[in-house]
């Protein structure tokens, strides 16, 4: 039945084809398809969007994030504060090119658990990760899906946003003492992702390859600099201040990026010019018209169609599913989990039986292994520190198609689980 909702869904996967041909800035067709439909195409169906609620879709804390993240490390990269890094980063793998990327695994899991979240662990790691894979000669998608899925896995963390988040409305459903089953699922839903990523794109073949960083040795290099100093301490601040004080990442680093400039360690002018801002803008364009989506209840529709065809053993796998479509083009701990979780006990009921842990558990999973899209923040920020030399619209594709693979391996993988 042709309404709104379904026009929306069409414009979608118009956007979803088109990204793929590299025809056009998926975000530029995105808010100019958004506009269409909502100021020209809503009336006809009894509904008209002001130009301020489209824009209200624009993710404000998405930009401020991305933008200063990317900033203050295109400062640390022009200083040579990356640089040296990198070098110490890949010491600490005695030039194994094959531990590198688990490093970055471990890392990212590591701190996103510890507190700090997986949008913020990411915006930490991603930048240097990215520029060791630069230096050491390992793919970018490879390390895009070792890092992304890193900050995934710790992300229901008891102590981390979304687990908190994910445990209170649990509580509300009367699914007490969950959050810890919901973590260690997810955590070992990520890890066989990375592990299998990792060995399908070859990172077991890294492991033949040594990395020297061009022979040199600690005692051969030079001194650090004022200002590399300076920014070594800055990126530390940050860290503990998202991770011990939960400082908002993007801020903190706009905070830290001024101060590097006014002490003359970073070049402003040559750093803005090199801020990724086709990523940015595609991200951020794609989202505003997901939000429209939200509003015009297509992805209500969605979930509505998938869910009708579910019976008690199948439920975990379809709710999977369902939520891991919609999560990759919406945000997990803002709508998925708001949305899906709720239901549990009533989709139990409706269905005459089930589980309603192993369909909890299965949202929490199928939402969050999906998060490694770059139409989500954790992948835009692994492809937004990609190096400058790489070829970031191909890496957008490889990504997205490997978050849409993740749907069904969610789904799949929860079917073996649960069944």
């Amino acid at each position: 039945m042709l309404n709104l909702a379904s026009l929306s869904l069409a414009a979608l996967v118009l956007v979803i084809l088109l990204s793929c041909t590299g025809a056009v800035n998926p975000g530029l067709l995105s808010l100019a398809l958004a506009w269409i439909i909502g100021s020209y195409v809503a009336p006809a169906f009894g509904r008209r969007f002001t130009i301020s609620e489209l824009v209200a879709g624009f993710p404000s804390g998405l930009f401020l994030t991305l933008v200063g993240v990317t900033l203050l490390f295109a400062l640390a990269r022009g200083n040579g504060t990356l640089d040296r890094m990198v070098r110490l980063a890949v010491r600490g793998c005695r030039g194994n090119v094959g531990l590198i990327p688990i490093l970055f695994f471990a890392l990212s899991c590591a701190i996103a658990s510890i507190g700090a979240g997986n949008i913020a662990t990411a915006a930490l790691i991603a930048p240097l990760a990215m520029a060791v894979a630069d230096r050491a000669g390992i793919p970018p998608f490879l390390m895009t899906i070792m890092v992304a899925h890193g900050c995934v896995a710790g992300a229901l963390s008891p102590i981390a946003p979304t687990g908190i988040i994910a445990g209170n409305i649990l509580r509300q459903q009367g699914m007490t003492g969950f959050e810890q089953t919901g973590f260690l699922a997810n955590l070992a839903a990520n890890a066989a992702a990375a592990v299998l990523g990792y060995l399908a794109f070859g990172g077991w073949r890294l492991f033949a390859r040594r990395y020297d960083d061009d022979q040199e040795t600690t005692d051969a290099a030079p001194e650090i600099t004022r200002a590399q100093a300076a920014t070594m301490l800055l990126i530390a601040a940050l860290v503990i201040g998202v991770v011990g004080f939960g400082a908002d990442v993007g801020m903190g680093a706009f905070a830290a990026s001024v101060a590097l400039i006014l002490m003359r360690a970073g070049d402003e002018r040559a750093a803005i010019a090199s801020l990724p801002w086709s990523v940015i803008l595609m991200v951020c364009g794609v989202t505003v018209l997901t939000s429209l989506l939200e509003k015009t209840g297509g992805i209500t529709s969605l979930a509505g169609m998938i869910a009708t065809v579910a019976t008690p053993r199948t439920a975990p796998a379809l709710m999977a599913l369902v939520t891991g479509v919609v999560s990759v083009y919406s945000s997990t701990s803002g709508v998925v989990l708001p949305a899906f979780l709720p239901m549990v006990p009533d989709l139990v009921e409706r269905l005459g039986g089930g589980d309603p842990r192993a369909i909890a558990a299965s949202i929490l999973v199928g939402g969050h292994l999906v998060d490694v899209s770059p139409l989500s923040t954790i992948g835009a920020l692994c492809i937004a520190s990609a190096p400058i030399t790489s070829d970031r619209r191909l890496l957008f594709n490889q990504v997205l198609a490997w978050g849409l693979s993740m749907a069904a391996a969610g789904a799949l993988g929860c079917y073996v689980a649960f069944r």
